[in-house]
């Protein structure tokens, strides 16, 4: 599984950061996070792939997260996508879509779902749960929250065959969890496999204030990715836009035991990030902030 940021900036775009846009790709899966406009040219430098299986979670309807989808949507038609897409977000997504993709005049070569979004599971896999939870912006808002399952503890060759197991499809039933038959004798899968390995937890936090229900939502994530629009000397202008410090940030990461917190959405206004980064790790020493194209590979 890795992170992906295939755009960093706030409402406005700069010569270095576009609009916002944060993916997970996991097992060939693409999960994207919001999809601002000239998303699908970041898409194209980061060589994704149009048609993998695909998920699209949209925080919230303000353009700078949104307006994107539409030249995604055609630009996946043009590449002659056919697997199935699915989108999640607020109430008037689908509308969004739907009569833009009309007036604009285009079709899709793939089937299309847009699911709206309330707190709680969005998605839930064999492999992993989506949640959402509210968001504490200046209109209707969505933090999410992918929670993988706990997997199988790694398998050991040479249990198996001290305990007499053919090497073959009974490996793999034991893998899987199952228990087998081998010579008359049952095995059981504890007996060759390792201790349960724990699934990681990646927040996407898209625009809010850090907020107590958001420090609960986020509890013990391995990775979060995190508003930081603005430096502690505008935190009056933060909360009028309804939008982090990197500071406050920091302090949530903090305050919700994360280990490892990813700086995003910077304003316009600053030149860098260091002074983001400064002010976060005197609370979180373990932050990063993230840059355009820049991909973390979750372990």
């Amino acid at each position: 599984m890795r992170l992906l940021f295939l755009g960093t900036a706030g409402a406005q775009p700069t010569e270095t950061r576009g609009l916002p846009c944060t993916c997970i790709e996991r097992n060939g899966e693409i999960i994207m996070f919001d999809a601002g406009e000239s998303t699908q040219i970041a898409y194209a430098k980061a060589r994704l792939g149009w048609n993998k299986k695909m998920k699209i979670c949209i925080t919230h309807l303000h353009g700078d997260h949104c307006t994107g989808l539409l030249g995604l949507l055609q630009t996946m038609s043009m590449q002659r996508r056919t697997k199935p897409l699915k989108i999640f977000g607020p109430a008037g997504l689908g509308e969004f879509i739907t009569t833009n993709i009309r007036i604009l005049n285009f079709g899709l070569t793939f089937p299309l779902s847009i699911d709206t979004v309330k707190p709680g599971t969005v998605v839930e896999t064999d492999e992993y749960e989506i949640h959402a939870c509210r968001a504490s912006h200046t209109i209707t808002a969505f933090s999410y929250l992918l929670r993988e399952k706990d997997s199988p503890g790694r398998f050991s060759v040479d249990s198996a065959k001290m305990l007499g197991v053919p090497e073959g499809p009974l490996w793999g039933c034991l893998q899987s969890g199952s228990s087998v038959n081998a010579g008359g004798k049952i095995i059981r899968p504890e007996q060759v496999l390792g201790p349960m390995r724990p699934g990681k937890i990646v927040g996407v936090s898209g625009d809010t204030m850090s907020s107590p229900e958001l420090e609960r939502f986020y509890k013990g994530c391995d990775y979060l990715v995190f508003d930081a629009t603005f430096l502690e000397k505008e935190r009056e202008r933060a909360a009028e836009t309804r939008h982090a410090t990197a500071m406050q940030a920091a302090e949530l990461a903090e305050a919700a035991d994360v280990k490892k917190l990813v700086l995003t959405h910077f304003s316009s206004r600053y030149k860098d990030e260091s002074g983001h980064l400064e002010e976060a790790k005197s609370i979180h020493p373990d932050t990063v902030a993230a840059r355009d194209q820049m991909e973390i590979v979750i372990r």
